[in-house]
């Protein structure tokens, strides 16, 4: 997340402010043009409370904030707002707040309107789908486009996640220093920055990480960075959707290098999942179920349907239902919460099977290969809605994402 830049406490006169307004209207993008009713604010005065309401998630009152002489930014309902260090999931956008103050809100459901505009986008992502030569060429060789990836992006794409230990506690417990041997497995480390903040928090002399890629590329990035430390960090190549060359018996599991089956506490899946295909996730979860001890824990986190990057995708980039092909050729697949609760947990209140739920084909079913997948306790499972805010473009970008907390039973 961004840092949160000070607000300007200098209000623009009349003309400048409706220059200003022209000014973050002319940057919006061409290939964004088709989104301004539903992502972009009205500014101008002569904007009607209808129109005001229209604007996603967002209270008409929030636009155009009233409030009384000398009132703060700062509620007495909400505190938290501003806090030392910021925590992810209190600042909550409420009535008489101005929506461009910070960076990004919390809990921000998205309205009837934008969802109206989401459906239609993704009829029109079906009606131009990816051609089947493309298809074929896509999910045949996907390390090939995500080894590109990391040759053009190097480590300077993605930013340390911060957010770890608020969000996984788990990992706090793992990382004390009376917490004891702990082995971990980050499966899709790519640049290592999950990695790299666990082992700066790091205060156990016994904990392991062991970090994987199906990217080579990805994994010599980790590897050459100076904060690798063999002591408590390996990292490999491997494919969590892998099947052993060799089974034994009816076990046709791979496992990463240097593990062995059991030998796991925790395994972390961070925007991993989203870039299998469907029908790989049956095996991926076989995987991960063998190498993990009983009562093995798994920190999930990916994309969420309806997440503003699913919405924008335009023609000849449908794969399948929620599966996309990105500009460079990774893939990215948005879940559903029941989809991923039938998939890891198969509870009662999710027992239809994805491919018939969403009307694909059945080779995308968790499924399709014939067997059962492994069925995790769930611990935890929820969706994480944040409207992050660019103010000055005057634009705002809902984000959806999903998390879990399953187990392997004891």
């Amino acid at each position: 997340m961004a840092d949160i830049e000070k607000p300007s406490t200098v209000s623009p006169a009349p003309e400048a402010a409706e220059s200003t307004a022209s000014h973050h209207y002319a940057k919006l993008t061409k290939g964004q043009e088709h989104m301004r009713a539903y992502v972009s604010v009205p500014t101008s005065p002569a904007t009607t409370n209808v129109e005001a309401a229209s604007v996603y998630g967002v209270p008409s009152s929030a636009i155009n904030p009233v409030r009384a002489k000398g009132q703060t930014t700062r509620t007495a309902t909400n505190p938290e707002k501003r806090t030392d260090p910021f925590s992810f999931g209190s600042r909550v956008l409420e009535e008489g707040d101005d929506v461009f103050e910070f960076n990004a809100w919390d809990h921000v459901e998205v309205d009837d309107a934008f969802k109206e505009f989401a459906e239609i986008q993704y009829q029109k992502q079906r009606e131009a789908p990816v051609s089947a030569f493309d298809k074929t060429r896509y999910n045949s060789a996907p390390e090939k486009f995500w080894n590109k990836f990391y040759s053009n992006n190097s480590s300077n794409f993605f930013k340390d996640r911060k957010w770890l230990f608020q969000e996984f506690p788990a990992l706090s417990e793992a990382t004390k220093e009376e917490a004891g041997a702990v082995t971990i497995l980050e499966l899709g480390a790519g640049a290592g920055n999950t990695a790299f903040p666990v082992l700066a928090a790091n205060k156990n002399p016994h904990l392991k990480l062991h970090a994987c890629d199906f990217s080579a590329v990805a994994i010599d990035v980790i590897r050459n960075s100076p904060l690798y430390d063999t002591k408590h960090i390996q990292a490999d190549v491997y494919d969590v959707a892998a099947i052993a060359e060799e089974a034994d018996g009816d076990d046709n599991t791979s496992l990463p290098p240097e593990l062995t089956k059991g030998s796991v506490d925790i395994a972390i899946l961070i925007f991993i999942f989203s870039a299998l295909s469907p029908a790989q996730w049956s095996q991926a979860l076989r995987n991960i179920w063998q190498v993990l001890k009983p009562g093995g824990q798994i920190l999930f986190r990916d994309y969420g349907r309806g997440d503003l990057a699913q919405v924008r995708f335009k023609k000849g980039r449908y794969l399948e239902e929620n599966f996309y092909i990105r500009g460079d050729g990774t893939r990215v697949y948005f879940f559903e919460l029941e989809e991923l609760r039938d998939l890891f947990g198969g509870g009662e209140t999710a027992c239809v099977d994805p491919a018939e739920k969403s009307g694909m084909t059945a080779d995308k079913s968790a499924k399709s290969n014939g067997q059962e997948p492994p069925r995790y306790q769930v611990l935890n499972l929820g969706v994480d809605r944040r409207m992050l805010v660019n103010r000055q473009r005057k634009l705002k970008m809902y984000r959806c994402w999903m998390q879990g907390h399953f187990q392997k039973p004891l």
